[in-house]
């Protein structure tokens, strides 16, 4: 199953690279405070539905676009068709398509295909995780001090915003450097394999992440919300790190986010 639902993410995202050369700002749609949208984030969603219907028929769909109104009594596919929607818009080249299929209340597989640098991340549960065929690991580094940061900014609900930025001021003067990319599906990607120690945001979605806290967490690493549980779908707020500083992290953002 995992190599055909790659196939399906990498069909999505030629599609979405092949619309990028033509787009402009004319086809944008907005759904809410810098929330945006476009013909091809729907689009794409209905590539990929249509695809995973024949793999599983008997799974439903959660969806960003909700192109598809069906809910499974087992299996839901966790989709987010274009991870990345602003930057897609700007031309800004970080963007993915992630795919992650739930049995019950348990992530079992995932896949997160970025389609500017070709890279496809996928794991499912009880194996390891992998990038373009190759196993990943999450990275050695033992602390905080050492470490590169992801993170997430707020763009539409800003009731949080002061403690935000006061755990980034911290974080800032602490670590190596913080990066925000502009899709979280890469971040959590990112971090799966070594390129981040960790990475932290708030006001999440589950199509957002579902396909990468399994991989982070089949490459060896540690998702859990702000409090530390393991709940992170529902939850709205992640904190993935490669397992050696999340004792540090866990800290910091506790002490802002109470």
């Amino acid at each position: 199953m995992i190599n055909s639902v790659i196939e399906i993410a990498k069909e999505a995202g030629a599609f979405i690279r092949e619309q990028r050369k033509t787009f402009s700002a004319d086809k944008i749609e907005i759904k809410g405070l810098n929330d945006l949208v476009s013909y091809v984030d729907k689009t794409a969603e209905e590539i990929i539905v249509a695809a995973l219907s024949k793999v599983l028929p008997e799974a439903g769909f959660i969806t960003e676009e909700k192109t598809i109104n069906r809910t499974g009594e087992r299996y839901n596919w966790i989709i987010d068709p274009l991870d990345g929607t602003t930057n897609f818009i700007h031309g800004l080249p970080v963007y993915s398509v992630s795919i992650a299929l739930q049995e019950y209340d348990e992530l079992v597989l995932g896949v997160v295909y970025e389609v500017n640098q070709d890279e496809c991340f996928y794991a499912e549960k009880g194996n390891s995780a992998y990038l373009n065929g190759n196993v990943i690991k999450v990275s050695d580094n033992p602390t905080l001090s050492k470490s590169l940061l992801a993170t997430g900014f707020p763009y539409y609900d800003f009731e949080k915003q002061p403690a935000y930025i006061a755990l980034f001021t911290e974080l800032m003067q602490t670590c190596h450097g913080l990066r925000r990319l502009g899709s979280a599906a890469v971040d959590l990607a990112y971090t799966a394999c070594g390129r981040f120690d960790g990475y932290y945001e708030y006001n999440l979605n589950s199509w957002d992440v579902a396909a990468g806290i399994l991989i982070v967490r089949q490459a060896g690493g540690h998702v859990v919300n702000f409090k530390g549980g393991d709940e992170c779908l529902i939850s709205r707020e992640l904190l993935a790190t490669n397992g050696e500083i999340t004792k540090e992290m866990l800290s910091a953002i506790q002490k802002h986010f109470r």
